[in-house]
């Protein structure tokens, strides 16, 4: 039986307000050991930001530390439902070329999938499987 994105997600998001400070962005990514935090405003979701997105959009883009997630933040957002099967969520990753999927339960999220946790899930014996399982590397 095919298992569903809520038994291979990463629950519990970290979640921030559009008005949060790359600077704190990037603090928030360091102290938890991870490489995106989901930008919400209430409880709904509005973006997505990455480890990436603060290099190439912030970054590169010249813009400071005390700029607003907002302006590099991903805001046009593909998105697993946590009842959705991982198949479909592997198929939306694959159409869409993204790395990780918020997993999003009546507008609110609950979760973010990733490749490795794919990986993890799909083929354990991966390089990826191994990397993503392991231990962080501070």
């Amino acid at each position: 039986m095919a298992r569903k994105v809520r038994e291979v997600m990463t629950a519990d998001p970290v979640t921030t307000s559009p008005q949060t400070t790359l600077n704190e962005v990037a603090r928030l990514m360091r102290d938890r050991d991870i490489g995106d935090v989901l930008i919400v405003e209430g409880d709904e979701l509005r973006g997505m930001v990455t480890d990436r997105d603060l290099v190439v959009r912030g970054m590169a883009e010249n813009s400071g530390g005390d700029t607003a997630v907002r302006e590099v933040c991903s805001d046009t957002l593909v998105t697993a439902s946590p009842d959705d099967e991982i198949t479909r969520a592997a198929q939306l990753m694959r159409e869409h070329a993204v790395r990780r999927l918020p997993v999003v339960d009546h507008g609110h999220p609950v979760g973010v999938l990733s490749i490795g946790d794919l990986a993890v899930e799909r083929d354990p014996d991966s390089v990826l499987a191994d990397i993503s399982a392991g231990a962080p590397n501070r």
